[in-house]
């Protein structure tokens, strides 16, 4: 604090002389530190929106900071079991339980759930206690998208295991059994040694097995009804 007064002595004052004292001392670090999760799995389904140039894209509970920001440049439909208070152009945002979707079958052509499945029935969210409350909004997910439609899913992935109340992991071989019949067009996958790789696309299910807390990000289409 006295180094950045005595700084101020060599140009004009600006603020206020008085200063409110608010330290914070971990930041300073050689890198910027990323959360990986959560920084490349709304990049990588921007980036599939960017090719397949919905008229429409519906999203249930993934991470704000997906429907707030690609709902600049496509109509936005967000829906979680607790409703964000979102006021931004291009962007609905209501109630949605993931276990009943309030959907038409097979109307919904672009759509996406991302991080979010591997909670459903642990109550963290104040949903209903169920163990299988995972498989029931899986089959929704299938049950609302339209023939020829695309859905995005995200899911830690490794070795399946139950984290009690906080989240499921599950296995490469477990997300293509829960979403048969559907076609997997691209599977990309954040591993645990993330650093220096990012995501790897077209990740191999061995790369999958490998991993203890990955995130594993699924492109499916629905190619037959």
């Amino acid at each position: 604090m006295k180094k950045f007064k005595n700084s101020s002595k060599k140009t004009n004052i600006r603020f206020s002389k008085r200063y409110n004292f608010y330290p914070i001392l971990t930041d300073k670090t050689s890198i910027t530190n990323i959360e990986p999760h959560y920084t490349y799995h709304p990049a990588w389904a921007a980036r599939i929106l960017a090719q397949t140039k919905p008229i429409k894209h519906v999203d249930i509970s993934s991470t704000l900071t997906f429907c707030t920001l690609v709902s600049a440049f496509v109509p936005f439909e967000f829906y979680d079991y607790r409703p964000a208070n979102l006021h931004l152009s291009n962007l609905k945002s209501e109630h949605a339980d993931l276990t009943q979707l309030h959907f038409d079958s097979n109307s919904i052509s672009s759509l996406s759930c991302m991080h979010t499945l591997e909670h459903v029935g642990l109550g963290r969210y104040g949903d209903p206690i169920d163990y299988d409350g995972d498989l029931k909004a899986m089959s929704e997910l299938k049950r609302v998208l339209a023939e020829g439609g695309d859905l995005l899913v995200v899911f830690p992935i490794g070795k399946p295991v139950i984290e009690y109340n906080a989240h499921r992991i599950y296995s490469y071989e477990q997300v293509l059994l829960h979403f048969e019949p559907l076609e997997l067009i691209e599977f990309s996958l954040i591993p645990d040694d993330h650093v220096n790789v990012g995501i790897i696309k077209n990740a191999t299910k061995e790369q999958s097995d490998a991993q203890n807390w990955g995130c594993g990000c699924f492109w499916f289409k629905k190619t037959k009804i």
